[in-house]
Parts: C-alpha cells; structure tokens; sequence
C-alpha cells in the first residue's frame, strides 16, 4: 500500500447526517473498530475536504463532531504494522477441543487477547502454543475470540477454530442463544430470584469503568439464580444473556452487593469481621465463569461445559464455611 492508496475520501451521504464522526467513520471503513477510528481523529489523520473546510484543517481529539451530509473527509490509514502475536508456552488448561473449536479454562490474572500494554502473557499467545490449527480469523490480535473475561475473571471460555464456526457462535452470542453461569462471592445479603435490568455504559465521570449511571448505555440482564447465605456475604450463581463489559461486576455494585475482592467497584473492605479475614488474602474479585452453554458450531448438538473454583477462590470459601460451621 503506497502513500496514495493509504488516503481514503468519504463522503457523508443523507442516512449519515447527524451522526458522530467517529461512528459515521467506522461504518464506512470496514476491518477498523471504533476504538480504532477514535486514534486516526485524534492523530490528525482526519481532514475535511477543501470544499467543507479549509484545506488541510485537523478534526483532531474530536469523535464526538457532527457530520452533515454533503461533507467530506480524507483518511490518512497508517500503514499496517506487524502484530501478529507469538505463541508462548503459558499453562492453560484445555477442557475440550475438536477441529472446530477449543473450550478452555482461563486462569486468573491472565487478559484475553493483545493490547495497550499487553502485547504478550495473554490468552491468545497461549492458545497459539496449544492449538496448532488456530486460523486467524477475528483479526491477528485476537484470532478465534467470540467472548472474553474480565482480566481478573477465570472460568470457562470457548474458542472458535476457523471462519465458520467464528462466524455461527458470534451470532450466537449476539442473539443471546448462549447461556453463561457465574459464581460470585458478594457483600451482605442477597436474595435467590433477584433480577437487575438496568443498560451499563461508560461512567460519566471515571472512563475507565462502566455505570448504571451512563448517557449512552446499553441493556443488560442479570439474573441471580442461587444463593447461599453466610455472616456478611453470600455466595450466588449468576446467570447473564448480555455480555456486557464488566456487567456482572457493575449491577451487583450499583444494587448494594460489590463482589468481594473487586477494588474497582467497592468490594475490598480494609477492615472485616473475623469469619472474614480470608477474603483479605484475594488480589482480583471473587467471580468465576462456571457453566457454558452453546449449540456446536457445525453438528447443532447442545453442549456444556463447566470450571470448577479455581483454588485461590475455593480456599477463601473453605475457609469462611469453616468458621461459620465453628461459631458458637
């Protein structure tokens, strides 16, 4: 690709109109994500053209500007560096594999695929040193993910193996056709039956969480399914048909009930009581992805899989039943 062929003109066309450059952007540049298009704006690779604007100005640091139909811009598109990740020889436990998608369980600790800050130790490396026939389908930085986990979530996950079968499980997770279970260990008293509707979105005042509280948010369900009473926790099952980023996290915080652990959303308590001080030992929230749901990619057959604690989470409970079972 040559200086020429990197710059793009486009055209804002009437259905467009009203829309935020960054959005109107990333659905006429197809294979760029938002978060993407948002980095060209705000690297001045984004100009409108001399008949909208004087030539040359930036619409630099700006996503959020009003496109009008009638304008154009010109795209400067970077040239493509090399990311494609490497394999690494990370422990990861396979549950299940055939030729067409790998079901795993991902440890603690462990952030899902490449990033701002984690170009290797992730998921994906280690999945490329396990699976030898991983095609690279979902993009290079991300080859097979249909879902992830928070960095500080294990549990269950699947992988998809080729284009196919990539394609029917995201449909899948889209059309809420999978069913996903969660263990969580929360603060106070939480009640079997309880269901919390609210849209997550980005919180207005700190970025790099997500809130009930949003301007733009999405809809999302969570359905507390079990619970299991001690002093001053609960331990639940949660069950979710969204995906929402942080979501689980998000609406038992904003209903009262932090996940034990989770320094981001109010679930670390410097001090507690002594059938407690186990949970003083946890450096990540408390949450476990426990059951999986999903209809094969290429037989239709139903199937499940679970992850069992992982043992940093069942030592924390263990030891809480057995101060409860001592207490007078």
């Amino acid at each position: 690709m040559d200086a020429a062929d990197r710059v793009r003109r486009i055209e804002v066309e009437p259905e467009h109109d009203g829309s935020r450059l960054d959005t109107f952007l990333t659905a006429l540049l197809p294979g760029f994500s938002r978060s993407q298009v948002q980095r060209l704006i705000k690297e001045g690779r984004v100009r409108p053209c001399p008949e909208g604007a004087q030539q040359g100005t930036r619409v630099e640091g700006r996503p959020s500007t009003a496109v009008h139909a009638g304008q154009a811009y010109t795209v400067d598109i970077p040239k493509p560096s090399p990311a494609e990740p490497l394999p690494e020889a990370l422990p990861l436990r396979i549950v299940y594999e055939d030729p067409d998608i790998v079901v795993l369980d991902k440890p603690p600790g462990m952030v899902v695929h490449p990033g701002a800050g984690h170009s290797s130790g992730t998921l994906v490396n280690a999945l490329l040193h396990h699976v030898k026939d991983l095609s690279g389908i979902g993009g290079e930085l991300r080859p097979g993910i249909v879902h992830r986990l928070d960095r500080g979530t294990s549990g269950v996950m699947v992988v998809a193996k080729h284009d196919r079968a990539h394609q029917e499980l995201s449909r899948q997770f889209k059309d809420r056709e999978v069913e996903k279970e969660y263990v969580a260990l929360v603060w106070g008293v939480v009640q079997a039956g309880r269901r919390i509707d609210a849209p997550i979105g980005r919180d207005p005042e700190q970025r790099q969480k997500m809130s009930t509280r949003a301007r733009r948010a999405r809809s999302a369900v969570t359905r507390v399914t079990f619970a299991r009473h001690f002093s001053g926790v609960t331990l639940v099952k949660v069950a979710i048909a969204t995906g929402r980023t942080h979501q689980i996290r998000v609406h038992l915080s904003a209903i009262g009930h932090p996940i034990v652990g989770d320094a981001v959303y109010g679930g670390v308590h410097r001090r507690v009581a002594p059938n407690l001080k186990a949970v003083q030992r946890l450096d990540r929230p408390f949450l476990h992805a426990a059951h999986l749901t999903f209809t094969h990619p290429a037989d239709g057959r139903r199937v499940d899989f679970d992850s069992p604690l992982t043992p940093d989470l069942q030592g924390v409970l263990d030891d809480i039943e057995a101060r409860e079972e001592a207490a007078p």
